[in-house]
């Protein structure tokens, strides 16, 4: 019988059960299909939660790839851009299928990872898109625990963070930088969460930046997001403020984070 080491401490809460082990028994590589991508993906990739934008943009591009889930394909396209090739990919939705689709990509050869996506503001007078990027998450999710040691926060990779500051400052856009909190519960945003949230230093709430930051540290990559103002969860009442209307505002992101993965 084969024995295993085990790295992990034990722990009344099973999340809280870190192994450190750099193996795991399904790796990302186990669900690849070598044969449909023989030349790899490029090294620069967007990660976009914008299926509207991609579907615009990505109309005639070619697809280098297609990662499946239960949810069907996700085809990966690739833009030419001010000479580089880059890969882009629907995000996925929520932390544990936005990290395995990352887990893919990188186990196919990207290795520069730009996000773009939409958040609640936890500060109500943050307009409805206005950019903000995000500095650290607060880890109030599960997926980023498997990836890292139990901690509060997990931050983004500080090249990615430079070049969208960089991207920003170069086509004048205002934006804000701080803290995100990544939760998996959107329906227990509670008032008193909600207010520690924003007392320690959270400017939005999603569902996938700790995850995305914490895949990224573990697997040695370079990892950034750019998200927008959307719902306001901060005021008195919930207020949707058709966020996910804003086509334009989409768009443009979107394009900033591609001018943000050149630069990287």
């Amino acid at each position: 019988m084969t024995t295993h080491s085990i790295n992990m401490q034990p722990h009344d809460i099973p999340l809280l059960e870190y192994d450190a082990s750099r193996t795991a028994h399904l790796e990302p590589q186990h669900m690849i299909d070598r044969s449909k991508t023989p030349a790899g993906l490029p090294e620069r990739c967007v990660m976009t939660f914008f299926a509207q934008v991609i579907a615009d943009v990505c109309a005639d591009a070619p697809v280098l790839s297609s990662l499946g889930s239960e949810l069907g394909a996700h085809p990966v396209y690739q833009l030419d851009h001010d000479g580089q090739q880059i890969a882009v990919i629907h995000a996925g939705l929520g932390a544990p299928l936005s990290a395995a689709l990352l887990e893919e990509l990188i186990a196919l050869g990207c290795r520069k990872f730009v996000a773009c996506g939409g958040a609640g503001v936890l500060d109500s007078s943050i307009p409805v898109g206005h950019v903000v990027v995000p500095t650290s998450a607060v880890r109030d999710e599960g997926t980023s625990y498997h990836y890292l040691p139990p901690g509060r926060e997990v931050a983004p990779s500080a090249a990615g963070v430079a070049a969208i500051e960089a991207t920003l400052t170069a086509n004048d856009i205002p934006y804000l930088t701080g803290k995100t909190w990544t939760t998996d519960a959107i329906y227990r945003e509670t008032p008193a969460k909600i207010a520690r949230r924003r007392g320690e230093g959270c400017l939005t709430v999603e569902m996938e930046a700790a995850a995305f930051f914490a895949v990224a540290q573990f697997r040695e990559v370079t990892f950034a997001q750019l998200l927008y103002g959307g719902d306001d969860v901060g005021g008195d009442t919930w207020d949707h403020r058709g966020w996910v209307a804003q086509t334009s505002t989409r768009e443009k992101l979107f394009w900033l984070a591609v001018e943000s993965a050149v630069r990287l």
